[in-house]
């Protein structure tokens, strides 16, 4: 499994309702409110063999209120 960031940007109001909708979907294994620029950051475990961009449309990017993210990719941990 290969570990992902993810950081939302919501629409105005809407983060508690993103949130919820990304923990129901079941996809992430940390959710964090944050200050700043962004309002969630979360963190995903995407199996190896999988296109992470396509993962991530098909799993997380179509939850509605939803206004931009920005994704970190890992490497290697020290």
């Amino acid at each position: 499994m290969r570990p992902v960031f993810v950081q939302f940007r919501c629409a105005p109001g809407r983060t508690y309702d993103v949130a919820d909708a990304i923990y129901d979907r079941e996809v992430v294994s940390e959710l964090y409110s944050t200050s700043g620029e962004y309002d969630l950051l979360a963190k995903v475990y995407i199996p190896e063999e999988a296109d992470v961009g396509h993962w991530l449309n098909e799993n997380l990017f179509g939850i509605d209120g939803i206004v931009r993210t920005l994704t970190t990719m890992t490497f290697k941990a020290f």
